[in-house]
């Protein structure tokens, strides 16, 4: 009753409170909306990009490949018997037809002399021969002499010189064989320790090998490729072992010293086996390399490069920027929008950190290179430039 008294007798004062109150609350409510604290704006994720450019890339193959001389001879003993000196330093280059060995030689130049005493008798029989012919020629034809005396001149004659021409045949073989107890080389280049010894017994029923020469100021390398090494080839049209001479390049071999250093000299390669070793897979490949320091040694293990092919325009992109997923090979596309895009690519050769993309993209695009794995195809990205790049992002 009180209230109602209230309300009714003082109706102005409670519009004003009420506005009052409503004015107060209004005011409460503005202040709480003004330093409420904003909310931040949705952040962008942030990706390295970098341009897709052009060029020329070498596409090379590694391969095992093992170095020999390109010449290697063994010095033998052609005849029996003992060494008597040794006329070369071991380990030295020696020069084509150098006098090495000296074996004994008398036994040798006493069937030299007697071939050549032999040949001597011969030939002066030989010519009693013919003189015994020319008496009884003439005899002959003034029936001074028989048929049979004539016969008989003629058969001693020829016999005669028969005689005469294995004299000289065993002379030739005599002196060739005495020639063999002074042993030389028959290349330049480097020759080994010796063998044997001097004072042993050498030759056919000996110690046959005396030392060995190699000629390595060329060296041959070879190694093994696989059969699909071989398909690839001829599918860019290269032939291992034949130089095309409508091609710009070749495929030339660069090998690893055994200190991790590359051998600053290129060979090519010379021969390919036309048929492939079924037990392994892969067929021989000889590469010739200049040697003319000796650096390379004959018997030395080595890693082989070879250019296989040069693709002229190839696009090529970090093998980190590649997302595998089952067997398929995709990439993000930052567009001028930043939106990436999530694209499939057909890829090719690895060289080393990067790899050849064959299809699917196109110069000038951006590639994500790091970041991409936070990243869903038509997401808004900002994207920042690799500090290498030369490109200056404007977003």
């Amino acid at each position: 009753m009180k209230i109602n008294h209230f309300r009714f007798k003082n109706p102005r004062r409670v519009i004003i409170l009420v506005a009052v109150l409503l004015v107060l609350a209004a005011v409460i409510t503005l202040v709480c909306v003004l330093i409420r604290p904003k909310a931040a704006p949705a952040q962008l994720p942030t990706v390295i990009v970098e341009k897709v450019k052009t060029s020329d890339v070498n596409v090379y193959g590694d391969y095992v490949g093992r170095i020999r001389a390109q010449q290697f001879v063994e010095i033998r003993a052609r005849v029996e018997g003992y060494l008597e000196q040794m006329l070369f330093e071991e380990g030295t280059h020696i020069e084509k037809g150098q006098t090495l060995f000296i074996i004994d030689r008398k036994l040798y130049k006493a069937r030299a002399e007697k071939a050549r005493s032999q040949l001597s008798k011969a030939k002066a029989q030989a010519h009693k021969a013919k003189r015994d012919l020319e008496r009884i020629q003439p005899l002959y034809e003034q029936n001074a002499a028989s048929q049979l005396d004539l016969d008989n001149a003629v058969a001693a004659y020829e016999s005669a010189k028969a005689e005469e021409s294995v004299a000289e045949a065993d002379l030739i073989q005599a002196e060739l064989t005495l020639s063999y107890t002074a042993v030389s080389s028959p290349i330049s280049g480097y020759i080994s320790e010796r063998s044997a010894d001097i004072g042993t017994l050498v030759g056919p029923n000996g110690k046959s090998l005396l030392a060995t020469v190699a000629k390595s100021d060329t060296v041959l390398v070879d190694f093994s490729m696989t059969a699909l090494d071989y398909l690839s080839g001829k599918n860019r049209n290269v032939n291992m072992g034949r130089q095309e001479s409508d091609r710009e390049w070749q495929p030339y071999v660069t090998v690893t010293l055994a200190d991790g250093s590359a051998y600053p000299y290129h060979g090519f390669v010379d021969f390919a086996s036309p048929q492939v070793d079924p037990s392994t897979g892969t067929f021989r490949v000889r590469a010739e390399m200049p040697n003319p320091d000796q650096v390379l040694l004959p018997g030395e293990f080595t890693k082989v490069r070879v250019l296989m092919d040069v693709r002229e325009n190839a696009i090529e992109v970090p093998a980190k920027a590649l997302e595998i997923e089952k067997g398929a090979a995709y990439i993000y596309i930052v567009r001028p929008d930043s939106i990436v895009e999530r694209r499939f690519v057909e890829t090719g050769p690895e060289l080393g950190n990067d790899i050849i993309v064959e299809r699917g993209l196109a110069a000038g695009e951006d590639i994500v290179v790091e970041g991409y794995h936070k990243l869903r195809h038509g997401m808004k990205v900002r994207p920042v430039f690799a500090p290498d790049s030369t490109t200056v992002n404007n977003l």
